[in-house]
């Protein structure tokens, strides 16, 4: 994104798969310059992922690469070769942000750990993602957004009915990893303030783990303050057993809304009015707040019989001017054509595909991606940029240490 808040910060990315790279996506829709380091032969293992639950991409664009690398450059490195290491380091001092999601032992073996970037460059940011944390046992050992997001830190058993063998999966393909990966991101660019404020380059941390906790945790906290576990409802049940406007509805297409109106009293009449059932307004069963709250299985019946006459269609039309909060449930692809998404440029073009922008807008504006670099497309540029001459960038090639 030209000009964006990060213009001129350069991020050097050594890492794999979907959370980390996702950061930096982020920090390349931002205005970095992300420069990622993918192994010389290999690449990032990522680019072989064709196949992702009931999806399977043939050719190119694959958009489980696209996703997290959109606007990067790549350089193909052997980092266990000495010329390797040397170019990383290189890099390293021209570097703003080191970013990786290499696991302790790993960052020992190739001498990327905090202390040896640090030699070279004692201004750096240096940014992990980890699956478990930095600390414990535990900190050694690898994770992915299933183990560590979604199973451990209790989304999963919280979404789960009782009854249902096994445990609800992730909705979608790396969905703890994105969102892991923006908060890794926005943990650098605080960092990145702080160097800018004190000189001081904080090392930056954000796991699975973590994220997982932080995006349950008004439920953590009930649970710890209660001293019981979140139980999900029954399948198919209405939602809330004190208010009607706060559940789901079937319509006549087999689709359902979701009601979310926390003030039954407060948005009572204007739902009679919308549904064509006026009347209910006045009904003294429902003339309070405690009223409707003593009355809601009648309301929901109630609701239910008329909103099953109608398609979600004609329902998303008339609730238009709904004063209260309510949802169409979309399935992913219906969200692509969603008025408000489009409005609000909430997906955006990069390359030949349409992906989900990054969550956050400077001055209302969406980033302008553009596509993942094919791999170490990039290799020779990033090489001369280093000040490195053909016949050194020859040699490089010959010894296998750049692709």
């Amino acid at each position: 994104m030209s000009g964006g808040p990060l213009d001129g910060i350069r991020v050097l990315e050594v890492a794999m798969y979907g959370f980390v790279p996702s950061a930096g996506a982020v920090l390349a829709d931002w205005g970095a310059d992300v420069v990622k380091v993918e192994h010389a032969v290999n690449g990032d293992p990522q680019r072989g992922l064709r196949q992702t639950g009931a999806f399977k991409v043939e050719g190119d664009p694959n958009p489980n690469i696209e996703h997290a690398n959109r606007g990067k450059r790549s350089i193909g490195l052997d980092m266990a070769r000495d010329e390797g290491r040397e170019v990383l380091y290189e890099l390293t001092r021209r570097s703003d942000v080191f970013l990786t999601s290499f696991l302790p032992s790993a960052r020992r073996k190739f001498a990327i750990d905090v202390a040896d970037i640090r030699a070279v460059n004692p201004r750096i940011v240096y940014a992990r993602g980890s699956g478990l944390g930095p600390r414990g046992r535990e900190a050694d050992k690898g994770g992915y957004d299933m183990t560590a997001f979604w199973a451990r830190a209790g989304t999963a058993a919280s979404l789960t009915p009782a009854g249902v063998e096994g445990m609800i999966p992730p909705p979608g393909p790396a969905y703890g990893d994105t969102i892991s990966g923006t908060n890794l991101a926005g943990g650098i660019a605080a960092a990145l303030l702080k160097r800018e404020r004190t000189g001081e380059a904080p090392v930056v941390d954000v796991s699975l783990l973590g994220s997982g906790v932080w995006a349950l945790g008004h439920g953590i906290a009930l649970s710890l303050h209660l001293d019981k576990p979140m139980v999900a409802p029954p399948l198919g049940a209405h939602g809330s057993p004190t208010n009607p406007l706060s559940g789901l509805y079937r319509t006549s297409d087999d689709r359902y809304l979701a009601f979310v109106m926390m003030q039954p009293g407060k948005f009572w009449a204007d739902v009679c009015r919308h549904v064509d059932r006026p009347e209910l307004a006045e009904d003294p069963r429902f003339a309070t707040g405690a009223d409707i709250a003593a009355h809601t299985e009648e309301a929901v019946k109630i609701l239910r019989e008329v909103i099953a006459t109608r398609t979600l269609a004609e329902w998303s039309e008339r609730f238009a001017t709904l004063a209260g909060p309510w949802a169409p449930v979309q399935d992913s692809l219906q969200v692509g054509s969603d008025a408000q998404v489009r409005a609000n440029e909430y997906l955006v073009r990069a390359g030949e595909l349409e992906l989900a922008a990054n969550p956050v807008q400077f001055d209302v504006t969406a980033p302008q991606p553009g596509p993942a670099p094919e791999f170490a497309a990039q290799t020779e540029e990033i090489l001369l940029e280093l000040g490195l001459d053909w016949e050194r960038i020859l040699a490089l090639k010959t010894a296998g240490a750049v692709s």
